[in-house]
């Protein structure tokens, strides 16, 4: 087995206290250092991807797949020897300002599909987020798929464990990594306890962030990531959202 450490995180752009946030997130990312950071509401002028890619001792590569215009989007850092192996970096258009971005990375000699994505936000939009998650998969299984022995996907999907996009999520064979690991997904990702004059209210607190895998990979543990306030300011958190990291066994 080879063990690969997968992350997720909603930077929440530059809003809300972005430039007190930045050096949490630098921190965490330097205590993390995960093979794989899957980033959403990246501002690529910024270069806020590169930024937390740069804290700590690992080098990595940054991928990216705008959403909705050109500056602005997902992106995928992976650390440098497992860089070296990727290939056929891809974007797809969700609709509503959504993309999401795959490239296949080679894992002791196994191809493993990595994916990071960032659904529809609109709380009462269900049936919109389903329909990018059909797309996502249709994607992901289709003939243009690249061949792999596992597949995962990372991102904020805005929905809830029992909301459709999620139900087809597991229905196509994902399972989500916190679930397995600890018996349910966490009770919330968002919000995180930021606290900013301009934050997003809509919506009940919940889980709206996976790490999903398919295929010849197991969890060995998964947990909460960027999820400490400030010292001495607890108002103040990397994010709006709240990360995710997991470690898996690839065959």
């Amino acid at each position: 087995m080879a063990r690969l450490t997968v992350a997720t995180l909603n930077i929440r752009n530059l809003a809300d206290r972005w430039d007190e946030r930045l050096p949490l997130l630098l921190a965490d990312m330097s205590a993390l250092q995960p093979d794989v950071l899957g980033l959403q509401e990246v501002v690529y002028p910024l270069q806020q991807d590169r930024l937390i890619g740069a804290a700590g001792e690992g080098r990595y590569e940054a991928f990216r797949a705008w959403a909705g215009r050109p500056e602005y989007g997902n992106a995928m850092l992976v650390r440098d020897a497992l860089a070296a192996t990727a290939r056929d970096a891809e974007r797809l258009d969700l609709g509503l300002g959504r993309s999401a971005l795959r490239l296949v990375a080679s894992i002791a000699g196994a191809h493993v599909l990595l994916v990071a994505t960032h659904l529809h936000h609109v709380p009462d939009d269900a049936a919109l987020r389903d329909d990018q998650v059909r797309q996502l998969l249709a994607w992901l299984d289709g003939p243009s798929a690249p061949a792999t022995v596992a597949q995962v996907v990372v991102g904020d999907f805005n929905a809830e464990p029992s909301e459709a996009a999620a139900e087809r999520m597991r229905g196509s064979g994902f399972r989500s990594a916190l679930a397995e690991a600890n018996g349910s997904d966490p009770e919330v990702t968002w919000p995180s306890g930021l606290q900013a004059p301009a934050m997003d209210t809509d919506g009940d607190p919940g889980c709206l962030d996976y790490i999903w895998l398919r295929g010849q990979a197991r969890v060995g543990w998964a947990r909460l990531a960027f999820d400490r306030p400030a010292v001495g300011d607890p108002t103040l958190y990397p994010s709006d959202h709240l990360g995710l990291v997991a470690e898996l066994e690839v065959a």
